[in-house]
């Protein structure tokens, strides 16, 4: 089975999933979350009433399923006011809540990856707390299926492709820009199922033009493959790395949170500044309603405001 079935599988039983849901209690919103440190994100919905979609992201420590996964709170709630720690959840600020279902989705290795949960406008019957075996066994096989998938799923198929192709860079080794491209298409496409962060690095070796005049485009192209050999030495294993052309190079670092790349920033700049290369670097990350795309345009504006107030003599 190929990846692309495999996402398939994911996508098209989650939308059953939570179809059967809607169909079997009547909730008017049915989700699949990641969460994804303080983060709530929305994954899949059925939704019929509560105008949630797939990419938004609330406050995990606001929600009803914080509790339920703690085992604080009950899995099925038909009147979710009854329960203290539901009734005072900041969530009920932004949504109405009346009746709750919530399960764990877990990794292979027993983590949490985000829920399966419904929620409806109304109390329900008590009726409904009866089938938290059938709950559980939604959970327990969407957990089966994400495990299965994300052990599928690692890119080693589609690296191997892609490896296959002249997608190198001859000067430096690394990926070209058409290798980038694709990268990029097929992380979205992974980030929208999975909910996981990425962040997008764009760098640009200051200077080059000088080195290139002065001392000849040999001398650049040897200050080109430095800097690749730094970036190679610096990133984490699982990271891409790809030269678009001339000085520029980007860096797409996959299941990536805001901590780690703020972290590998600081450890690509001090590596750099060991070797004594001058380098201009912006990074942002994945906004999940608005993808890699503009992480990676915004990515680079910020490379070129540092690169101007590198000009302008202000401390980065």
């Amino acid at each position: 089975m190929d990846e692309i079935c495999l996402g398939e599988w994911w996508q098209s039983t989650g939308r059953e999933i939570l179809n059967f849901l809607h169909q079997r209690f009547g909730f008017d919103l049915c989700m699949i979350t990641r969460v994804e440190g303080d983060d709530w994100i929305v994954l899949q919905t059925e939704d019929h009433g509560y105008h949630i979609k797939p990419g938004q992201v609330f406050k995990w420590a606001d929600s009803f399923c914080c509790h339920m996964v703690k085992g604080n709170g009950p899995k099925i709630a038909p009147a979710s006011e009854k329960i203290e720690l539901y009734a005072s959840a900041p969530i009920n600020n932004q949504v109405s809540i009346k009746s709750y279902i919530g399960q764990p989705i877990t990794n292979e290795d027993g983590s949490l990856f985000g829920t399966l949960c419904a929620i409806h406008p109304k109390t329900k019957s008590e009726n409904i707390s009866q089938d938290i075996a059938i709950i559980e066994l939604l959970g327990d096989l969407l957990s089966r299926i994400l495990q299965a998938e994300l052990r599928q799923f690692k890119q080693i198929n589609e690296f191997k492709s892609l490896r296959k192709k002249v997608f190198k860079d001859d000067l430096t080794g690394l990926y070209n820009r058409r290798a980038w491209e694709e990268f990029l298409e097929k992380e979205e496409e992974r980030c929208k199922r999975y909910g996981h962060p990425a962040a997008i690095f764009f760098i640009d070796i200051n200077d080059l033009k000088q080195v290139n005049d002065s001392l000849g485009h040999s001398a650049g192209d040897h200050l080109i493959q430095c800097a690749a050999n730094v970036l190679v030495n610096t990133v984490r294993s699982n990271d891409i790395i790809a030269r678009l052309g001339g000085d520029e190079f980007v860096i797409l670092s996959m299941e990536n949170n805001s901590v780690g790349a703020e972290i590998l920033l600081k450890r690509i700049l001090d590596a750099f500044c060991e070797v004594d290369i001058s380098i201009a670097i912006g990074f942002s990350m994945r906004v999940p309603n608005k993808g890699l795309l503009f992480a990676a345009e915004q990515a680079d504006k910020k490379m070129y405001m540092h690169k101007k107030k590198l000009k302008s003599k202000l401390i980065f």
